[in-house]
């Protein structure tokens, strides 16, 4: 057999992906001071979650009807979203450079 066989397509989006991979720039290396204010965004974060889950143990302990626990798991699920929506733009500000969020 000859290495002029036709190729799969799953060889053919492999290659592609190979040549993209080639030129494809290495991401940007982070200062030590923008590691720290990550890591700092990323403590709040984890600090705010950790008291939110506290707050809601505590409010499911004593909410007994299902659509006072629904209410309150929705509250519970759309702050952690928020949360992390912060987190991730404050992140995003850092690594692009644009200072303190």
């Amino acid at each position: 057999m000859s290495n002029d066989a036709p190729k799969s397509a799953v060889e053919l989006v492999m290659e592609r992906l190979r040549q993209q991979d080639d030129a494809a720039e290495p991401p940007p290396l982070l200062t030590d001071d923008q590691k720290t204010r990550i890591a700092d965004a990323r403590r709040d974060h984890d600090a705010k979650v950790a008291e939110a889950e506290i707050l809601f143990g505590a409010k499911m302990a004593v909410a007994f009807e299902p659509e006072a626990r629904a209410q309150l798991e929705a509250n519970h699920r759309r702050d952690l979203s928020q949360f992390a929506s912060s987190r991730d733009k404050k992140v995003a500000a850092i690594r692009g450079g644009q200072g303190d969020s």
